[in-house]
C-alpha cells in the first residue's frame, strides 16, 4: 500500500511539471580567469584533467606544454617524439621561459618533470645528464635548474610553486629494465633501516655513505635479497642524483628574491618509517622554510598546490574541523605504502590547509572510513558512516568523504552509498589511489570548495568544474576500480594472453580491449549515474543549492596502455533547480 501511495504521489508531482528546470542562476556569468602555467608531473588522469577541473573550479585556466612533451611511455610502448619513454626536459624548460616572457605570473612546476622527464624516469635517471636546447645550446642539469629559477625569480610579482618528491622504495615495474623481481628485491633492500642521522652529521655525502648500511652499521649482504652489485649501484646513483637535485634547488630558493617561491614535496609509496628514505626525509626537512611543506603523497602534489595557491591568494582564515572515523584502525598505516598512521597523515594535510581540529561546532566534516579492525563488522561500519553522512546531509553540514578501505569492504560501502546517500551533495570524495594520496586529493578538492562558496565567487564554470572533478572520482572509483578494472585485468590475461600492467607486453588486441572498457562502463556506470543526476549541491554556505543535470560519459581511454587507470570525457547538462526530496527519495 505504502508503494502505490508513494507512486501516485511521485507521479502527481511529475505531471504538474516538476521534472528537470534548467536552472537560471547556476552561480551567475562565468568570470574572467587567471592562468596558472603548468608543468605536470606525467601525463595520468591526476595530473592532467583532474588538475584541470580543480583550477578551473576555482576560477584558474592552466596553460600546459602539448602533451608529448610530459608523456611517460612504458616498456616496448611506441616512443615520444623526442626518441624517448619520458618527457622532453629542453622543450617543457623553454615552455616556461616563453610562459614568463608572455606575461604570465603563476606556476606550478613539476621538478620530477622537468629535470628527469617524470615520476616515473626520476627513479632510473643513475647519473646526470645535459639537456640539449633547440639551439644547441647544451645545459647541465644544475644549469638547467638555475637558470629557471633566477628567470623566475627576477619577476616579483611571480608565484611560483615547486613539486618535488621523495623517491620512493623501489622503480617502476615495466620501465626500464625493471620486472615484478627486481621491484620485490629492491622495495626489501629500501625497507631497511639504515643507520639514523642528526645535527652536523645529517649530510648528502653522510646518507650516501649510508644507503649500503644496515641499521646497525654493517653493510647490508645483497644476496639476501636477491640483488646483484650493478642493480644496486643504479638504484642508490638514482636516489643520490635526485637528492642532490633537490638539495640545489631548496638551497636555492633560501636566498633572498625566492620570497614568492613556495615549495612542496611528497614522499612518494614508503613503508615503515626507518627505511631508506628516513634520513633523505630529515634532510629535505631540515631545509624547509616558513610555508614550505613535506607531505606523504605525490600523484596529489598539484592538487595541494592549487588548493593551496587559491586558499592564499583569496586571504583564506582557515576553519574549524571535525574529523570522524569509522573502521577502528585510524591509529596504523592505512596501507602498505604508507609510513605513518592514518590519523597522522590526516592531522599534516589539515595544518597545511589551515584547518582546527575540533569536536564541536566544526565549519566543516571529514568522515573517513578505515580498514575494518573485525571483519565481521564490515557493514557496521560503514552503516553508521553513512548515518553520520546522512545526518550531515540534513544539517546542511558541508561535508568531505575518505574512502581509506584500501578495498577491503569490495563493492558493499560502494552499493550501499549509491542507493542510500547523496552522492552529488558531498564537498570532497577520495579513494582511488593510496590512502596518502587519497588524504590530500579529498582535502585539497573539499578545503578549496568550502573557500569557494564561502567567498560567494562561486560561478557558473567553477560550478560546472567542481561537478566534474566530483563524478569523475566517484565514477571511476566506484564503477571502475572495483567493478570494471577486475573484470579487465580478467580479460587482458586470461582472454588474450596479456599483461594488464601494460598492453604491449605482450601486445594484446587494444581494440578488443577497448571495447571491453566501453561495455563495462556502460553497465557499471548507470546507478552512479542516476544518483549524480538526482542530486542537489552547496551553492553557498548559507544553504541555497542548485540541482544537478544529466552526467554523460564518452572517450573512454588508457592514458598508460595499463588497466590500472582510466581517463573519459565527462558531459554535464544544465543544473536545474533543486530536486525535491518525496519520503526520502530526490527526483528530477
Amino acid at each position: 500500500m505504502k508503494k502505490q501511495i508513494f507512486a501516485a504521489v511521485l507521479a502527481c508531482a511529475v505531471l504538474a511539471g516538476c521534472g528537470p528546470v534548467p536552472w537560471k542562476n547556476g552561480g551567475g556569468e562565468t568570470a574572467e580567469r587567471t592562468t596558472i602555467a603548468y608543468v605536470p608531473l606525467d601525463d595520468r588522469p591526476d595530473n592532467v584533467e583532474r588538475a584541470v577541473y580543480l583550477a578551473e573550479s576555482l576560477g584558474y585556466q592552466l596553460a600546459m606544454p602539448e602533451t608529448d612533451d610530459y608523456r611517460t611511455r612504458l616498456q616496448d610502448q611506441p616512443l615520444n617524439e623526442n626518441g624517448t619513454q619520458y618527457g622532453d626536459r629542453a622543450d617543457l624548460y623553454e615552455w616556461v621561459l616563453a610562459q614568463e616572457a608572455a606575461g604570465c605570473d603563476r606556476y606550478i612546476l613539476s621538478l620530477d618533470q622537468l629535470l628527469s622527464g617524470g615520476l616515473v624516469n626520476s627513479r632510473s635517471m643513475w647519473e646526470p645528464e645535459p639537456v640539449t636546447l633547440s639551439d644547441g645550446t647544451i645545459l647541465t642539469e644544475k644549469e638547467l635548474l638555475d637558470n629557471l629559477l633566477t628567470t623566475l625569480a627576477a619577476d616579483p610579482n611571480n608565484q611560483v610553486w615547486l613539486l618535488e618528491s621523495v623517491m620512493r622504495l623501489a622503480p617502476t615495474v615495466g620501465y626500464d629494465h625493471w620486472d615484478l623481481d627486481g621491484y620485490n628485491a629492491l622495495r626489501a633492500y629500501g625497507m631497511e633501516g639504515r643507520p639514523v642521522l642528526e645535527g652536523d652529521a645529517l649530510t648528502i655525502s653522510n646518507i650516501e655513505a649510508d644507503y649500503r648500511l644496515g641499521s646497525g652499521g654493517t653493510v647490508l649482504p645483497l644476496p639476501e635479497f636477491d640483488l646483484e652489485e650493478w642493480e644496486v649501484a643504479e638504484y642508490l646513483a638514482a636516489r643520490t642524483r635526485k637528492l642532490t637535485l633537490s638539495d640545489q634547488m631548496l638551497e636555492t630558493v633560501t636566498q633572498p628574491g625566492y620570497e614568492n617561491f613556495h615549495v612542496l614535496i611528497g614522499i612518494d609509496d614508503s613503508s615503515v618509517e626507518d627505511s631508506i628514505q628516513k634520513n633523505e626525509i630529515a634532510y629535505l626537512r631540515s631545509l624547509l622554510r616558513q610555508g614550505d611543506a613535506l607531505l606523504s603523497g605525490v600523484d596529489d602534489l598539484a592538487f595541494k598546490a592549487i588548493a593551496r595557491l587559491y586558499l592564499d591568494e583569496t586571504g583564506w582564515q582557515g576553519a574549524d574541523v571535525t574529523v570522524q572515523y569509522f573502521g577502528g584502525t585510524e591509529e596504523q598505516p592505512a596501507c602498505d605504502y604508507d609510513y605513518q598512521p592514518l590519523t597522522t597523515i590526516v592531522e599534516e594535510h589539515t595544518e597545511f590547509f589551515d584547518l582546527t581540529l575540533t569536536a564541536e561546532n566544526p565549519d566543516l566534516t571529514v568522515l573517513v572510513l578505515t580498514q575494518p579492525a573485525d571483519e565481521a563488522q564490515k557493514a557496521a561500519y560503514y552503516g553508521a558512516l553513512i548515518d553520520t553522512l546522512n545526518e550531515c546531509r540534513e544539517e546542511g553540514m558541508p561535508t568531505i568523504l575518505i574512502d581509506a578501505g584500501n578495498g577491503t569492504y569490495g563493492t558493499a560501502f560502494h552499493d550501499a552509498l549509491t542507493k542510500e546517500t547523496e552522492l552529488g551533495w558531498l564537498l570532497s570524495y577520495a579513494g582511488f589511489l593510496d590512502m596518502a594520496i587519497v588524504t590530500g586529493t579529498a582535502l585539497s578538492h573539499g578545503v578549496a570548495r568550502y573557500a569557494a562558496l564561502q567567498s560567494g565567487k562561486a560561478d557558473t564554470g567553477m560550478n560546472q568544474a567542481w561537478a566534474l572533478t566530483m563524478a569523475d572520482s566517484v565514477l571511476k572509483d566506484f564503477c571502475y576500480k572495483n567493478v570494471v578494472r577486475e573484470d579487465l585485468i580478467a580479460y587482458v590475461r586470461n582472454d588474450l594472453g596479456g599483461n594488464p600492467d601494460n598492453f604491449w607486453q605482450p601486445a594484446v588486441d587494444l581494440d578488443a580491449v577497448q571495447a571491453r572498457l566501453e561495455s563495462g562502463m556502460d553497465a557499471a556506470t548507470a546507478d552512479v549515474i542516476e544518483n549524480l543526476e538526482h542530486s542537489n549541491f552547496l551553492s553557498d554556505l548559507s544553504g541555497e543549492e542548485i540541482g544537478w543535470g544529466a552526467v554523460t560519459l564518452g572517450n573512454y581511454r588508457f592514458p598508460w596502455d595499463r588497466a590500472f587507470e582510466i581517463s573519459m570525457d565527462i558531459t554535464l547538462g544544465s543544473f536545474t533547480e533543486p530536486h525535491k526530496k518525496i519520503f526520502g527519495f530526490y527526483y528530477k
